[in-house]
């Protein structure tokens, strides 16, 4: 890889970690092919992106990107997403049941987060889920409303 090449990694990492709430680095060592080709299947589905990254590379774009307090060291891999739920639950879900797979450290919400608080982001529900709550919320005077409505015809019509 010349100067050119590596410049450009590092712009476009650069501009992907500015737009990113999330940035999830974990070890890979020992996985297969298949497995990493999963890991973007289920990432692709999250709108998350995944990229392996030589770390010299990603720790000069994590220093442009203003995300410090991260150590990087031995083989990474990361995962990077707007929507900070959508890395974590990628990175959870993608763990269980794989040794290999260990989430290391992560920059989330402006803050550097250990393996504990990725897993408590992951278990928070998603945007669809929020936003269905919410409308749930929103529906909620107008259905006791017309359950109100109704009962008021049923009483008149009983009279």
């Amino acid at each position: 890889m010349n100067k050119t090449q590596k410049s450009e990694i590092v712009n476009t990492l650069t501009s992907e970690f500015k737009t990113a709430t999330a940035v999830v680095m974990c070890d890979y060592r020992g996985l297969t092919v298949s497995d990493l080709e999963e890991l973007r299947k289920i990432a692709r589905g999250k709108e998350t992106k995944v990229q392996v990254v030589k770390n010299t590379l990603a720790s000069i774009a994590l220093a442009n990107a203003d995300m410090t307090g991260i150590a990087i060291s031995d083989t990474n891999i990361f995962i990077w997403s707007d929507d900070s739920i959508a890395a974590a639950k990628t990175v959870v879900e993608f763990a269980k049941g794989r040794d290999k797979f260990v989430i290391r450290v992560a920059y989330i919400d402006g803050q550097a987060a250990d393996e504990k608080k990725v897993r408590a982001f992951a278990t928070l529900p998603g945007r669809e889920e929020l936003l269905g709550m919410l409308a749930s919320v929103w529906m909620g005077p107008v259905r006791n409303f017309t359950i109100g409505l109704d009962a008021l015809k049923r009483q008149k019509e009983a009279a």
